[in-house]
């Protein structure tokens, strides 16, 4: 039972998708051998409470059930415990505690935890019993309560342990993993702050020790600085799952969480590590670190990822994704690799702005007609930002062909616009000169 993770890696902490299942890899151990055993060796270190002893005949039958249990048998193995409690009345406190431990054994193994859990809060209920045995079930109790989703009883029961533990061991500090559970029930109480202490508490004892925690011990207080708003906490304990770990998932949700706290030369460079050992797989996390080479000036690298993306299958070729290959590959100015990428993107788009800009790139490469086709196509479809713009590149390659006419035509629209009005009337006079210059040169050599 672990912490799970949550959405995508995407390049943001809301990508992040914290949420949690019941318990933290603490596991349950309910076998009544186990809590004998445990009894046994307690029993041999001192004698803090004076029980009455379980009588072997007793035990026998007991364990008799817990034998037809492990071979599946639950039907035969309740009823044997049925005919053990028929003679409750002269069983003494911590057989009856024994007997309902085998009854919670015996429920949790074919997953009736509810059944399971009124019978160890049964244990519990007789005394005089081993301290030890009173713990581990306090203890199991706090756990399957968590698994149930009863966080106020986890709560409770826990706190039942620490107060016998305090009294039993004095001098012996409360388990790591006490911290967590708690940490975990406040967690899905919402008691976030609380939920922080708890788990710093129990993360701050193992790493007292040279120890690593548990990985999802740092899942988990991860997730509750992330519901506490603390970007500066959560990028500082996913350094340490990358630390130890090294999790591709890691290594993407800390360059989100650089992104998130602004700083994008250190969430670059923690993408392009992950991009280098290979954890960036998904189109949409080779997306966010082509967008990521794109605004830091490297569109060059962008535009391979995304060819790279494309080849692969992870991206596909659709509108977004022509369009933002194609403007990488025109801030790299490698405009024979950007036309027919935007021409395919142009294709699919109802709009002329991708026209639009074609007839830009055209103009620039001084390839006038294709030029004047894109931005007719452009105009044709509509839909433009600035359709002044368009009037003036195609008026521009209109002159560069000879066509004054035609050029002062759409110069004359493009007047029409305020954002390119003070461009066009320059260049309608400038080719009003020059028409002019053409007729007197056609006049002089026709005679």
């Amino acid at each position: 039972m672990n912490v799970i993770n949550i959405r995508n890696n995407n390049l943001s902490c809301k990508a992040l998708g914290l949420v949690l299942c019941a318990l933290v890899g603490l596991g349950v151990n309910l076998s009544p051998f186990a809590v004998k055993g445990a009894q046994a060796q307690e029993a041999s270190k001192r004698e803090t409470r004076r029980t009455p002893a379980l009588r072997v005949k007793v035990y026998d039958q007991l364990s008799r059930s817990q034998g037809l249990a492990d071979e599946g048998k639950t039907a035969e193995a309740i009823e044997a415990l049925d005919n053990v409690k028929s003679k409750a009345s002269s069983m003494n406190s911590y057989e009856l505690a024994m007997m309902y431990n085998f009854y919670g054994f015996v429920y949790y193994n074919v997953e009736r935890f509810d059944e399971a859990i009124a019978a160890f809060e049964q244990v519990v209920e007789q005394q005089p019993i081993p301290e030890s045995f009173e713990l581990s079930t306090l203890f199991s109790l706090a756990q399957l309560h968590m698994m149930r989703g009863n966080y106020d009883k986890t709560v409770a029961f826990l706190e039942r342990w620490e107060t016998l533990n305090a009294a039993v061991n004095p001098n012996i500090e409360i388990p790591a993993k006490n911290y967590v559970l708690k940490a975990q029930a406040m967690y899905q109480q919402k008691s976030y702050a609380k939920a922080a202490s708890y788990i710093d508490k129990a993360v701050a004892l193992e790493e007292a020790k040279n120890d690593i925690p548990d990985e999802n011990w740092y899942v988990l207080q991860r997730a509750v600085y992330y519901e506490l708003k603390q970007p500066e906490k959560v990028k500082d304990i996913l350094l340490k799952l990358v630390k130890h770990f090294d999790e591709p998932k890691y290594w993407l949700q800390l360059g989100g969480m650089y992104g998130e706290l602004g700083e994008e030369k250190q969430q670059l460079a923690i993408l392009e590590t992950a991009y280098q050992q290979g954890y960036i797989q998904s189109g949409s996390d080779m997306f966010n670190l082509a967008q990521l080479y794109y605004y830091h000036q490297m569109p060059f690298k962008g535009a391979r990822l995304i060819e790279k993306g494309f080849d692969s299958g992870a991206l596909e070729k659709n509108l977004k994704n022509l369009k933002f290959l194609s403007q990488c590959w025109v801030l790299a100015k490698e405009n024979d690799e950007a036309v027919p990428v935007m021409k395919a993107a142009a294709d699919l788009s109802d709009d002329g702005e991708l026209d639009a800009q074609l007839g830009q790139i055209f103009l620039n490469m001084e390839k006038w007609q294709q030029a004047i086709a894109a931005s007719e196509a452009a105009l044709s479809k509509g839909g433009l930002r600035n359709e002044g713009t368009v009037h003036l590149v195609k008026g521009m390659a209109f002159f560069n062909v000879g066509q004054y006419n035609e050029a002062l035509n759409e110069l004359a629209k493009a007047e029409a616009f305020k954002s390119s009005k003070g461009m066009a009337q320059q260049w309608s006079k400038f080719v009003e000169t020059e028409k002019v210059s053409a007729e007197k040169l056609t006049v002089s050599l026709s005679r």
